[in-house]
């Protein structure tokens, strides 16, 4: 597995546990506005963390570290993914995995397996809205449906999560997603964040003119009765981040 970042403790990416959180690179999404475009679009140009540095470094948090969190990226792309994991599993450590769901048959492996112990599942939008979230036209949204109902029948620790702009989440894609997820364990909105390196501005003129590439987060008292409203309709919402 190439590693191309390391937080070496964590109290926030893996809830009610001390972890570290790794970073992965490449990813089969290309949505607008995600902070994290270089590890997407060129990750072979960012600095990478040798797997026995990564594990050296995990024996000498033993007994401290209770799990690790591992994101992206997307790190289900990476045909090593299952390997490093029982390397992780090996080490009698907890794993969190983030995923976009576009993978639905290697979550299933790593659950089946009893490899990953969370999963934290991005929900970008509504259905309707999931090409414009995710940066692809002809996103395969039933590959995204079964991961979600892969997970809210796995009896494995889960929560959905959505990164909301205004131009991206309106009321109707709010209520299309709870008539989606509801009944869900856990669902936490996070508020998008200004960045002068998101992804959009990161590619070509084409793309730019498909897709938004202007994002405005909402102010903490309308995700608040956005919040509101989710419970209201049956969603177990909390608000991420957010005083």
């Amino acid at each position: 597995m190439t590693i191309h970042g390391l937080s070496k403790t964590t109290l926030l990416d893996y809830p009610g546990h001390l972890a570290c959180t790794v970073f992965t690179g490449r990813c089969n999404m290309r949505c607008p506005f995600c902070q994290n475009g270089e590890l997407v679009l060129c990750p072979d140009s960012e600095p990478g963390i040798p797997e026995e540095d990564f594990f050296a470094f995990l024996e000498s948090r033993k007994g401290r570290l209770e799990g690790v969190a591992i994101t992206g990226g997307e790190p289900t792309v990476n045909a090593d993914l299952v390997d490093f994991i029982k390397k992780i599993k090996a080490r009698d450590l907890l794993v969190k995995l983030d995923s976009n769901g576009l993978k639905p048959d290697t979550i299933k492996y790593l659950i089946d397996n009893s490899l990953i112990d969370y999963v934290a599942m991005d929900i970008k939008s509504s259905k309707e809205g999931y090409p414009l979230a995710c940066g692809i036209k002809n996103v395969d949204i039933s590959a995204i449906e079964e991961s979600v109902k892969l997970l809210m029948n796995s009896g494995i620790d889960y929560e959905f999560r959505t990164t909301v702009s205004r131009e991206l989440h309106g009321e109707k894609e709010f209520r299309s997603i709870a008539e989606w997820i509801k009944g869900c364990k856990a669902y936490y909105l996070q508020s998008y964040r200004p960045s002068e390196t998101i992804l959009s501005h990161m590619m070509d003129d084409e793309f730019r003119a498909s897709f938004p590439n202007v994002f405005t987060p909402y102010k903490n008292e309308e995700l608040k009765e956005i919040c509101e409203l989710l419970n209201s309709l049956g969603v177990n919402t909390s608000l991420r981040g957010i005083a």
